[in-house]
């Protein structure tokens, strides 16, 4: 038995590689194309495992995934590839059509052909599982109920439209051909490896490095906190016991407002690293102006995974968050290095 996992180098793919192989001794292909925000680096616990086999290469090109699949014959395709930061869309939306959109397409294509040449438990067997975001189904106002599985979808920036299009691919391809395919569809991320574009690990970082925490408009902007490890641990129960065709959200039962999230960093960084002068790390917090489309609210409804499969996080945002930080501050050099190539340029050109 063998999975493959596509955007294996990438935060919560590298993850979801990291627990498999560390609890299982089944075979692992992961497929990753090494784009700004993939790094082997987030691999390296288990580059050397001979459960553990990576290939650098793209989920649109059907040529190296169908050989990949015939050579391997794996019980099922994982997907994370994607292209998922919203002001990186923005700025450039054709990447988010071409990967998470034509991209998604070629890989349930590809994987259509070697499901429907498969036989017996084989086939019965196999699943396609396709993570995607909360963004899809858009914003929510103050007093309105968590997004639960069958919200529709309001998509508001080109990343979120470009996920909602793989979604619908999904779900088009289980009801038109048959293919076994289950959907996830996650909360805000948090945790180790992940890249600092993103608002936990950037304020973190720059927290450390004396610059600015930028903050877009007031800060009230709430979001649904979910820890790494926790939502690779919800995929694995999907994978095992999802009902073929199903959408399971994954939510950390963690609303936070973006400003609230960056005192606490501010407050656990005083305490574990106290600045020189004694000031507290929140005295860098910077105001900036908003984003075009900025969402002002996600939550997550979680019952259904946690009635159907069992599964509710391990982590409150408290002890996830204490881990993240202390992560960073152990592992700054591994940030510094994956933030090499253009990261300076990109933040002045997005935060001024």
């Amino acid at each position: 038995m063998t999975i493959i996992v596509t955007g294996s180098a990438g935060f919560i793919g590298s993850c979801y590689v990291r627990q498999h192989v560390g609890s299982s001794d089944e075979p692992v292909i992961s497929l990753d194309a090494l784009t700004y925000a993939g790094h082997l680096s987030t691999l390296l616990p288990v580059m050397d495992k001979p459960s553990h086999t990576f290939v650098h290469g793209n989920i649109g090109d059907k040529g190296l995934v169908s050989k990949l699949l015939a050579e391997h014959k794996p019980r099922a395709i994982l997907n994370f590839a994607a292209e998922s930061h919203v002001d990186r869309s923005i700025l450039g939306p054709e990447e988010f059509i071409q990967t998470n959109v034509l991209g998604t397409f070629r890989l349930l294509e590809c994987a259509r052909e070697y499901w429907q040449g498969l036989e017996g438990e084989a086939k019965a067997n196999f699943r396609f599982l396709h993570v995607s975001t909360d963004e899809v189904y858009g914003t929510l106002g103050k007093d309105d109920a968590p997004f639960a599985e069958d919200n529709k979808y309001e998509p508001n920036s080109p990343y979120s439209a470009s996920k909602a299009a793989s979604d619908h691919l999904v779900r088009a391809w289980h009801h038109t051909y048959g293919l076994p395919v289950l959907t996830t569809n996650c909360s805000n991320n948090y945790g180790p490896y992940h890249f600092p574009e993103k608002l936990i690990p950037l304020v973190i970082m720059n927290a450390l490095n004396g610059k600015p925490l930028p903050i877009y408009g007031d800060g009230q902007q709430i979001r649904d906190w979910l820890y790494v490890e926790d939502h690779t641990r919800a995929i694995r129960r999907v994978l095992e016991g999802g009902r073929l065709g199903e959408t399971y959200n994954i939510g950390g039962w963690n609303e936070k407002a973006n400003l609230d999230i960056v005192n606490t960093i501010c407050s656990i960084l005083d305490d574990l690293q106290p600045k020189a002068d004694g000031s507290s790390y929140a005295s860098q917090i910077t105001f900036v102006k908003d984003r075009p489309g900025h969402d002002r609210r996600y939550a997550i409804d979680a019952r259904k995974i946690e009635r159907e499969l069992g599964w509710k996080p391990e982590e409150t945002f408290e002890t996830g968050i204490r881990k993240t930080v202390e992560w960073y501050l152990t592992n700054q050099q591994w940030a510094t290095q994956v933030t090499e190539k253009g990261y300076r340029e990109w933040l002045e050109k997005q935060y001024g």
